[in-house]
């Protein structure tokens, strides 16, 4: 119980250091400016492994809901792949060159809710992508009889960020260099009720996407070149 507590003063600590901090320091700079530029549309190829991206399909958003989209991220990525067996997976990634507090990267779980939806489970998860360990979180959505296993992660700098600790601390490590992190989500999902299932072809669906990606675009998801 005392090394809980302790633990829980450590971060107290810290993110109260990240407060004053900002506003001693008042970031100006942002990483984003000083990294080459890319487009999302570019780095993510079209076709790799067993998957091939389906015909862009409009999607209606609400003149609200766009304005705080626009407000929040540089550049947004809706994609829906197949492979031969016709099996889906829906693919969003998100970029914001600044993480600041008013700015950040918004959590899926908040965002299927306000839609509507029952968030059922909510795990975190290491996965094995290449070279590479990616943290993860996986949860279920369920909205009527749509059942949709998520699996998601956050980049805030070269840290993942899945909760607001860990995004506090990362915007930490940016302040004292005097910068402004960018973030980046990365989202995919599909419809069916047999959760498991899902998520092995998650993981084999990312697998595919990043080796099918050069060194440079891959570090730009997962904060390293693998």
């Amino acid at each position: 119980m005392k090394m809980l507590s302790y633990k829980h003063l450590l971060i107290g600590v810290a993110m109260l250091a990240a407060t004053g901090l900002a506003v001693a320091m008042k970031p100006t700079q942002k990483a984003a400016d000083q990294g080459s530029q890319f487009s999302l549309e570019t780095i993510i190829p079209q076709q790799f492994g067993e998957w091939k991206m389906q015909q862009a399909v409009a999607t209606l958003v609400s003149p609200d809901v766009q304005a705080e989209i626009d407000k929040i991220y540089n550049q947004t990525l809706t994609r829906t792949y197949t492979n031969a067996a016709g099996e889906h997976i829906m693919l969003s990634i998100a970029y914001g060159g600044d993480q600041s507090d008013s700015m950040a990267v918004h959590l899926p779980e908040g965002c299927y809710r306000g839609q509507g939806f029952d968030v059922k489970r909510s795990t975190p998860q290491v996965l094995k992508l290449g070279n590479a360990e990616v943290p993860v979180m996986r949860l279920i959505a369920e909205k009527g009889s749509r059942i949709e296993p998520i699996t998601y992660w956050i980049l805030v700098g070269e840290s993942f960020a899945h909760n607001r600790t860990d995004r506090k601390l990362a915007q930490l490590r940016y302040t004292l260099t005097g910068k402004v992190p960018e973030g980046m989500l990365v989202r995919i999902s599909n419809i069916n009720s047999e959760s498991e299932e899902s998520f092995g072809l998650h993981q084999q669906f990312l697998q595919q996407m990043l080796a099918g990606m050069t060194p440079e675009s891959r570090a730009r998801l997962i904060g390293h070149a693998s």
